[in-house]
């Protein structure tokens, strides 16, 4: 990916958060964080457990209501104090740490459940999309399998293509990897790393330090609910600013 500018200046902004605030029981999660994503680009959120990453993601994805600040997608309004986010019908995929299918449907009905309900596409079309997406991430030949007969790796892979169904222009994944075992994490990180390579918009909460490094355009570091650096990856990686940055990648690469 890109190894010497953050974004193209002229890259138009996907989404945008303006002094983001996110509090539970009168305590601050999310403290006025402000985040453009250009249109293409990758942006790795890393941090501690405890910063504030997936509560951030999920205000990002309307997902969840806002005390302060404001949210944009396209530059139309997605959250604002006070009311409750707008919904822009699949145009903003999500991928969760767990991967949420319907245990009672296969693999294909699964992927074609949201765009035959939530914009009418006819039982053929939506099959024949679904098939194509299982292709994307190597699973066409699970499309009858329930999910209890797929692994941890091919359950997350059809939850992305689930969530590639209804043709979002922003991906946002939450520690995809987090519940799989090696083996498994590499498959889901290939799908997420072609999807990169494709120019799709990506915002991922991810431990995964080579593909944040290596596969990212830009890193951002967040601490206690603040984001305390942000920057293109590699620079971010070997000559970061923030000291507790500084702190976070010595101790998970030991350098």
């Amino acid at each position: 990916m890109n190894d010497t500018t953050v974004a193209p200046p002229s890259a138009p902004r996907v989404l945008e958060a303006c002094g983001l605030g996110r509090s539970y029981h009168g305590k601050p999660v999310v403290i006025d964080v402000d985040l453009a994503v250009p249109a293409g680009q990758t942006v790795a959120v890393l941090g501690p457990s405890g910063a504030g990453k997936s509560t951030m993601l999920r205000c990002l994805a309307g997902l969840e209501p806002i005390q302060s600040g404001s949210v944009a997608f396209q530059g139309d309004t997605l959250a604002k104090p006070g009311t409750k986010p707008r919904s822009f019908a699949g145009r903003i995929g999500m991928v969760f740490q767990q991967f949420n299918l319907f245990p009672h449907l296969t693999a294909l009905e699964n992927i074609t459940l949201a765009p035959r309900r939530v914009r009418g596409t006819g039982r053929e079309k939506a099959e024949a999309d679904a098939f194509a997406l299982l292709e994307r991430v190597g699973l066409p030949e699970h499309r009858n399998h329930y999910p209890y007969e797929l692994s941890g790796g091919q359950q997350q892979r059809v939850a992305i293509a689930r969530a590639l169904a209804m043709r979002p222009e922003l991906m946002l994944f939450d520690e995809p990897t987090s519940a799989l075992d090696p083996e498994f994490t590499r498959e889901v990180l290939a799908v997420m790393r072609n999807l990169a390579e494709e120019g799709m918009t990506i915002v991922t909460v991810t431990h995964e330090m080579e593909f944040a490094r290596r596969t990212a355009d830009r890193v951002v570091f967040m601490v206690d609910g603040r984001i305390v650096e942000d920057g293109n990856a590699e620079a971010v990686f070997t000559r970061p600013t923030n000291e507790r940055t500084k702190q976070f990648l010595q101790q998970i690469l030991g350098e």
